[in-house]
């Protein structure tokens, strides 16, 4: 091939790369607009029927009292408060449970993880049988379970069970060091969240030490580190570039699925949105709202755990 025709073949790729590209940007930019029409048309459409019923997308009604009570308030809140205190109470208790259950089920989820690779064949086999039932049995069962089963079946306030730094009764738990009482919606919730997402999280972290070469493990016993040396030291640091990924899918899940709460009377937001929907009688725009909160903390914690991935990932020099 003679010098001119590699300069027409170098130039007809170059300009055929220019062209694919550009097609490829004009492609991107005409679904976005009819994203973006069908949207505006959605909307219309809302709006229009909204205004055939005598409604209108407007969230005055936040100002008026909401009259209602909630038993399990984070703050001061009485029944002559506006709908947006009784939303801020129910964002409050929903963050509380969700902030506790990850916590917990991250904690759960590490230990059965890594019971389940133990040489301990009891330990081993234990751990199994409960990855397997929780993550085969419905969260809504498991929750109705832990709530009727465990926390209505204690004594009345009168009978508390005492067990030193706390005591049990149907009413809640209380913790006399913190003087601090956790009613049983909010514990049974929590329960069931922890022991649910564990089972799932469990298997993610058995992936993430199984991805691991074990030339790491047999390098780490040649030097005489212990096992739980080898598993903290080792091990799971170099797991959690596997393990982290999947983990944020479950804590949004833990977000999400929060919102069953309403089956066991805990009053998160979606319970209150649901008794503010009842009473105002304008069920889009509370829902409009319930969506933005959820989306918000979804990719709230999306973000945080994206932040935290690139700090264990490897840097390519």
């Amino acid at each position: 091939m003679t010098v001119s025709n590699k300069k027409i073949a170098t130039s007809w790729q170059t300009s055929f790369k220019r062209n694919f590209w550009n097609w490829r940007t004009i492609a991107q930019l005409i679904f976005l607009a009819i994203i973006i029409t069908c949207s505006i048309l959605a909307w219309n459409t809302l709006a229009r029927n909204m205004r055939n019923s005598g409604l209108a997308i407007s969230f005055d009604f936040l100002s008026d009292p909401a009259s209602f009570d909630i038993a399990d308030s984070p703050f001061p809140y009485k029944a002559s408060d506006s709908y947006t205190k009784a939303l801020q109470v129910g964002l409050l208790n929903s963050l509380k449970a969700i902030a506790v259950s990850i916590i917990s089920a991250t904690v759960v989820g590490v230990t059965v993880g890594v019971s389940r690779l133990s040489n301990n064949w009891l330990l081993k086999q234990l751990a199994r049988v409960y990855v397997e039932v929780l993550r085969n049995t419905p969260l809504l069962l498991q929750l109705f379970f832990w709530y009727s089963a465990i926390f209505l079946t204690l004594p009345s306030a009168s009978d508390r069970i005492s067990l030193g730094f706390a005591t049990l009764a149907k009413d809640g738990i209380t913790i006399a060091a913190l003087k601090m009482t956790l009613s049983s919606e909010f514990c049974a919730l929590v329960l069931g969240l922890t022991m649910f997402s564990s089972a799932f999280i469990a298997e993610i972290v058995r992936g993430g030490i199984l991805s691991v070469p074990k030339g790491q493990t047999e390098a780490a016993k040649a030097l005489g580190l212990t096992n739980f040396q080898t598993m903290r030291k080792i091990v799971l640091p170099q797991a959690l570039r596997v393990i982290i990924p999947s983990l944020t899918s479950q804590y949004v899940n833990i977000a999400k699925n929060s919102s069953l709460a309403i089956a066991i009377g805990y009053t998160d937001i979606y319970r209150i949105a649901s008794t503010t929907i009842n009473q105002t009688g304008r069920p889009v725009n509370v829902i409009l709202i319930i969506m933005g909160v959820y989306l918000a903390m979804s990719l709230t914690i999306s973000a945080s755990m994206n932040l935290l991935n690139r700090q264990f990932q490897i840097v390519e020099r």
